[in-house]
């Protein structure tokens, strides 16, 4: 299961026993649901409540999917595409959208509604022209800008491809009762599944908002659901020595106090890449209130050595790192003696590439502590459903329990509206 190591991280455990009166009450304010924004904390225990009558209709959902698309394009912003999107890249072929057809066992997936850019959306349409495509429109009002326009036009798309047969290639997710999205669903009798009341978007990818895409591309979404039970089991201690996620919080919080307000996810997986820009949203817009907050950023190793290292190595000394690692990667390519040995790599004979990170890792932490960068480890079994939905549920209670240790509302986003009333003042919207 999912480990931590602090030894490198220049919080002692005095320090982290000191904080634990603290975090028991942030523990308190969110499980006894006191606290600001508590009307969105139904993620807590969300995976041990779904019926097995809802897993089973995605499941029936996904497998209709599969049979009736080449391509299925994925419609949402923010959290309504972002967590389905990391665990599908982390859990996928490292190329699966370039796999040829006969070794393919799920369609392509596209996303859409993710940005405002006509370059990108024209492409898209002359992409899939000529293809068989569905629709998974993702939006608890149906109104959001982003999405709303490449609904708009994809929608156009499929009803003159399809016709009076186009409703069977498109799905929402939406609101139970209310909206613009639940209203077109119902009159065109989409199928579609509720994005709950009580569970908001950057914490909805254990919902059908991120259960229905894994499905449809072949994530055991069982599994996925197990990961994040277990996780409710353990991260649930009050006791801070038996509850690592509130290790994590502490140590994170310590070194906030201390001016390292900067913390980058580092990963040394590039299907890795997409839980960070997860990460990278659940932790911004939950922290960053009333002038507060730890800055969350990401970076790729080792590529991003070779670029942010520096910066990382020899510059401010305001950030720290946690790293995610990755015990058993399954696959692994194993490095062949050359006789001319021009490369100078021989040296590496017998040795795999996996092994090769792992010292790059090794390396980089003697490195970046030897610079004074606190670095916090989190150690993962293997990269799979299970482990995957382990570790983002310990993000999320790490991140709801430090929001009300900071005395924030971790839970709602009220900056994400200045840029849109600005948006809409400068394009006339009636009303602005």
């Amino acid at each position: 299961m999912l480990k931590i190591n602090l030894e490198n991280s220049f919080v002692n455990t005095s320090e982290i026993k000191n904080m634990e009166p603290f975090i028991q009450s942030a523990h308190r304010v969110l499980h006894e649901g006191t606290g600001p924004g508590n009307d969105f904390i139904g993620w807590l225990d969300f995976a041990s409540r779904i019926p097995n009558e809802e897993i089973s209709r995605i499941k029936a959902t996904a497998k209709k999917i599969q049979g009736n698309c080449e391509y299925f394009i994925v419609i949402g912003i923010g959290g309504s595409y972002l967590g389905a999107k990391s665990v599908i890249d982390a859990l996928s072929h490292s190329f699966h959208n370039l796999l040829e057809d006969d070794q393919r066992k799920v369609p392509k997936i596209i996303y859409a509604g993710q940005n405002i850019s006509g370059k990108y959306l024209r492409e898209l349409t002359e992409l899939i022209e000529k293809k068989d495509v569905s629709l998974l429109v993702i939006s608890k009002s149906g109104t959001t800008t982003e999405p709303a326009l490449s609904f708009r036009v994809l929608k156009e798309m499929v009803e003159n491809k399809y016709g009076e047969e186009s409703k069977d290639h498109i799905f929402a997710v939406t609101d139970g009762s209310k909206g613009a999205l639940r209203q077109l669903a119902d009159k065109e009798s989409y199928e579609s599944f509720v994005i709950p009341d009580n569970v908001g978007g950057r914490y909805s990818v254990i919902t059908p908002v991120g259960l229905l895409p894994l499905a449809v591309m072949g994530i055991n979404i069982e599994d996925f659901i197990n990961g994040f039970v277990q996780g409710e089991k353990d991260y649930s201690s009050v006791n801070i020595e038996d509850n690592i996620c509130y290790q994590y919080v502490a140590a994170r919080n310590v070194l906030y106090r201390r001016n390292n307000n900067i913390e980058l996810l580092v990963n040394y997986e590039p299907s890795l890449q997409y839980v960070s820009e997860w990460w990278k949203q659940l932790f911004g817009e939950s922290e960053g209130k009333d002038g507060k907050g730890i800055f969350p950023g990401s970076v790729n190793f080792s590529t991003d050595l070779h670029s942010m290292g520096q910066f990382i190595q020899d510059g401010t000394k305001n950030l720290f790192e946690t790293v995610i690692m990755v015990s058993d990667t399954a696959k692994d390519v194993a490095i062949k003696s050359n006789e001319e040995n021009l490369d100078g790599l021989n040296y590496l004979s017998g040795k795999t590439l996996n092994y090769v990170n792992q010292k790059a890792f090794e390396g980089t932490l003697l490195a970046h502590v030897e610079g004074n960068v606190p670095n916090i480890i989190l150690q993962m079994d293997k990269l799979d459903e299970y482990h995957l939905g382990n570790l983002m549920y310990f993000f999320m209670k790490a991140c709801g329990v430090s929001g009300y240790l900071l005395g924030v509302n971790p839970f709602n986003q009220p900056g994400v509206e200045a840029y849109k009333t600005n948006m809409f003042r400068l394009l006339e919207k009636p009303g602005y």
